[in-house]
């Protein structure tokens, strides 16, 4: 498996995987804020990070991960491939190649949180809501 830079016209497999994903681990998330966020990742938030992306044998996108500003903005694995070192190895280039030292993770989230203190990072700080000004708090981590 190689991580590969994103084209637009993937942009909407991301999507899926990102809906999907979400649905697998952010049993917190209401469903109308759900529908909310989607037109948002796909028409703003997408192209505002540098996406990267881990394909298959077959081409298939299995995970992506964005950074913005030495931020991880979005890591997000196909439920299908989750377990499979995808998120790992896509967090260690995001760290190498470019430049990240800082995620935030949803406090409900326990999954995430512990992956990414698994991998080294840190609670820094936590906000009471999420970038939307929704009621997801937000732990603010770093390397």
């Amino acid at each position: 498996m190689n991580i590969e830079s994103v084209e637009k016209a993937e942009h909407l497999k991301l999507i899926e995987i990102w809906e999907a994903s979400v649905r697998a681990t952010h049993d917190f998330l209401a469903e109308a804020d759900l529908q909310e966020l989607k037109p948002l990742i796909l028409q703003q938030y997408f192209d505002a990070v540098d996406l990267r992306c881990v394909k298959n044998e077959n081409g298939e996108i299995q995970g992506f991960c964005g950074v913005h500003d030495g931020n991880i903005e979005m890591l997000f694995i196909a439920p299908d491939a989750r377990g499979n070192g995808i998120g790992a190895m896509l967090v260690a280039h995001a760290i190498k190649a470019q430049g990240a030292l800082k995620v935030d993770v949803n406090e409900q989230n326990q999954q995430a949180l512990g992956f990414y203190q698994h991998l080294g990072f840190k609670v820094t700080g936590r906000s009471p809501v999420d970038g939307q000004g929704k009621p997801y708090p937000l732990l603010h981590l770093a390397l």
